[in-house]
């Protein structure tokens, strides 16, 4: 049941676009090391081209997306829906993080709503799309999006969030630097 295309198609985009959630999966080279599996909300994906996607990013406990696009450059996405017509849809890519103060900062970050809580934007070219059936994933309604890291970033304040990005947010958990450390030095 699934198909593979070369790049995202008007209907993907348009499915890409009313979905309210998306995962963000990464993984270092090392067999050893963990791969990452992160949802993400917000209305914080753009679709820039028919091969050029990004999202902004939020500071969390951790950052392993950064890490693991430093090293390989590797990163998938996946939307589900939810309700409607069943469907999975896969985008597979290269990636790499643009932290404020970057030269391609300035052009990216007008296409998002950018908050307190923002630390990067994480691009990727799409190499390969992929649509299956979702047959099994289950019906949820929508009821809205939590305000939890917005007030946590209010909170912690700007040196709070500084502190805390470098105290959390600079090396992997298996040890591999992400694309904030040489802001930190």
């Amino acid at each position: 049941m699934g198909k593979f295309y070369d790049s995202i198609l008007d209907q993907h985009r348009g499915f890409i676009e009313k979905q309210r959630m998306f995962f963000v999966a990464s993984a270092p080279l090392s067999p050893d090391g963990h791969v990452n599996l992160s949802p993400k909300g917000m209305d914080c994906f753009r679709v820039f081209s028919n091969n050029r996607v990004a999202y902004m990013d939020i500071v969390g406990s951790g950052n392993e997306t950064s890490a693991h696009i430093l090293e390989n450059g590797r990163i998938t996405f996946m939307f589900c829906a939810f309700d409607g017509p069943p469907l999975i849809l896969r985008l597979y890519g290269k990636g790499y993080a643009v932290i404020p103060g970057d030269v391609e900062w300035e052009a990216l970050a007008p296409h998002f709503k950018l908050v307190m809580s923002t630390r990067q934007i994480i691009v990727a070219d799409v190499d390969m799309v992929q649509t299956s059936c979702g047959f099994s994933v289950p019906y949820y309604a929508y009821t809205g999006e939590r305000d939890h890291a917005e007030k946590w970033a209010v909170n912690k304040g700007i040196e709070g969030l500084e502190a805390y990005k470098a105290e959390k947010n600079l090396v992997s958990i298996d040890g591999l630097p992400t694309a904030m450390i040489d802001r930190a030095e």
